[in-house]
């Protein structure tokens, strides 16, 4: 499955389904698709999304084997911008 982010703001983003999913609940959604993000909800999405994506840092040291984190697939601009 894919899914598709679009905002009036800028171009539409897809993604495969289980990764758009663990994104939207690293941001504090339920992670039901098709759903939407309040502006309301906007500002504190990124720091929900960048907490987690520390959280999974620390979580994977020491492993031998590593996969393809969230971090390294997706960074919202506010955050590559730091």
């Amino acid at each position: 499955m894919l899914v598709t982010f679009t905002t009036k703001a800028n171009a539409d983003i897809a993604m495969f389904g289980d990764v758009a999913i663990a994104m939207l609940k690293m941001m504090g959604r339920i992670g039901t698709v098709p759903s939407a993000i309040r502006a309301e909800d906007v500002p504190e999405a990124p720091g929900c999304l960048k907490a987690a994506v520390e959280a999974g840092k620390t979580r994977r040291k020491g492993r031998l084997w590593r996969r393809v984190e969230i971090n390294r697939r997706v960074l919202p601009n506010d955050i590559a911008a730091r």
